[in-house]
């Protein structure tokens, strides 16, 4: 044969307790190595270029002979090892098809509450804000329809602002988005994101009757939630967010309640914020959301700061860990995206499904590639009434996909991160298509405490991950 050669950007080797194990690049796919394909990567990674004789003098004696030879045959398949010549290069992804399954309607850019940190410049009170018509929000609606033609059920998410500032639309939206998924034969879910102060037992019933996703809001403890999410007289919100969030949590049933926290500068207390939220307040699930490319920088995460947030997300992770070991899922969303990433094999080359599987809508109906770029100086692509401008969008998105030249190309988790958000680029570098490279290597190191994590869990509890990873169910 002719020599091969490590394929080292399509691998990553690490050792988990007593395991050696493969994570596969291409397949986001977790292999166990046992003794021959261990020493087969050893012997690639210590010679470079190995031969049939290298092969022969590491193995005689050793293995069967005809073991190795499978085992080599396997590991080529994998494109583990291989020749080193360049493949033909690939084609250019082509996107001509935008399947929807999410709208995102951002019915009013106004906000009942003064958060210090938003990202929304135009801040304003709900009835100075943007809202949406009902006309605007009834096309979006029959756009996601027409456009997920092949979908048995999409989703229409009402965002803000503060999406409750205008609930009269949205009670609207739902009776005709219910009465166009009968006429369709479509499942139509909704969900929002909320503040939770406007919440009433009245308006907790309805969203329960429509079986909204929901998610409040929520900064953790008192000290932290009211540091920043202020009211617009300059009070902590706290008090009345907790209350209002008790009271949805006491009422709500159709499905569970998730808290999102914003961790900015001096807000880093993953654990503690964590343990409030879900055992003091009661939250299914809190998801974190570092800030580190804000308009407004003094509370942007940066340096040490953030890598301490990586640390603290990682120690709530290992306490995930010990207890999916006896069957208990913790609530704790970036880690349990992270292990269903894993346990399905997501492999992606975009980051997100911003622009082809979910689009946004302003208040005149111009499509967004997602909620955060709403009232920003980025290109729109298309409108509800003309329909997607999907030559732009298709050109824009198969750029994304090409990250030929930048360090994405050869980084190990490129499958798993695909740049990172555009969002971030675009308050970053001005730029949606710019690598996040500020934060590179702690993405790394989260997935590689991941990748551990994951199979330190499948070989504890293995009934974990079936129950409460590989379905993603909400309730489970």
């Amino acid at each position: 044969m002719s020599t091969l050669q490590l394929a080292r950007n399509n691998v990553r080797d690490l050792t988990v307790g007593d395991r050696r194990m493969l994570f596969h690049v291409p397949t986001s796919g977790l292999f166990e190595l046992d003794a021959v394909s261990g020493r087969l990567i050893d012997l690639f990674a210590e010679l470079g270029q190995v031969g049939e004789d290298d092969i022969r003098r590491a193995f005689d004696g050793v293995a069967d002979p005809a073991l190795v030879v499978e085992t080599l045959r396997e590991l080529i398949t994998l494109r583990v090892i291989d020749d080193g010549v360049p493949g033909p290069a690939k084609a250019p992804i082509a996107i001509k098809e935008f399947p929807l399954s999410t709208v995102v309607l951002n019915v009013n850019t106004g906000c009942n509450l003064s958060c210090t940190y938003c990202y929304k410049e135009d801040l304003t009170t709900p009835a100075k804000g943007e809202r949406m018509g009902f006309d605007t929000a009834a096309r979006s609606v029959d756009l996601l329809l027409q456009e997920a033609a092949a979908r048995d059920s999409v989703n229409v998410v009402f965002f803000g602002g503060e999406p409750l500032t205008n609930l009269p639309l949205i009670r609207q939206v739902v009776e005709y988005a219910e009465q166009r998924g009968r006429e369709t034969g479509k499942r139509i879910d909704f969900s929002l994101t909320t503040n939770a102060v406007l919440l009433t037992e009245e308006i907790v019933d309805w969203l329960d009757a429509h079986r909204f996703g929901i998610t409040i809001s929520m900064d953790g403890p008192k000290p932290l939630h009211d540091r920043n999410r202020k009211t617009v007289s300059g009070k902590g919100s706290y008090d009345l967010v907790s209350a209002k969030a008790r009271m949805l949590l006491a009422r709500y049933r159709s499905r569970p309640i998730g808290a999102r926290v914003t961790l900015t500068a001096g807000v880093t207390d993953v654990q503690a914020i964590h343990d409030h939220l879900k055992h003091d307040i009661g939250f299914f699930e809190v998801g974190f959301s570092p800030v580190t490319s804000g308009g407004m920088t003094a509370f942007n995460l940066n340096g040490d700061e953030l890598a301490q947030v990586f640390a603290n997300m990682k120690a709530l992770g290992q306490l995930y860990v010990d207890a999916a070991k006896l069957g208990e899922n913790i609530g704790f969303s970036n880690m349990h995206q992270l292990m269903t990433d894993l346990s399905e094999g997501t492999t992606k080359s975009l980051p997100c499904g911003a622009g082809l599987g979910m689009l946004a809508v302003d208040k005149d109906g111009d499509l967004h590639l997602c909620h955060r770029f709403t009232g920003s100086s980025q290109p729109t692509y298309g409108n509800v009434e003309d329909g997607i401008a999907k030559d732009s969008l298709g050109a824009f998105l198969e750029g994304m996909a090409n990250r030929t030249g930048t360090d994405c190309e050869t980084c190990w988790i490129r499958k798993l991160c695909a740049g990172g958000c555009y969002h971030e680029s675009y308050a970053r570098y001005a730029d949606p298509a710019h690598p996040t490279y500020h934060y590179c290597d702690l993405m790394r190191d989260w997935i590689d405490f991941g990748i551990r994590a994951y199979a330190d869990i499948t070989v504890a509890n293995p009934r974990f991950i079936e129950r409460h990873v590989a379905p993603r169910r909400g309730n489970s």
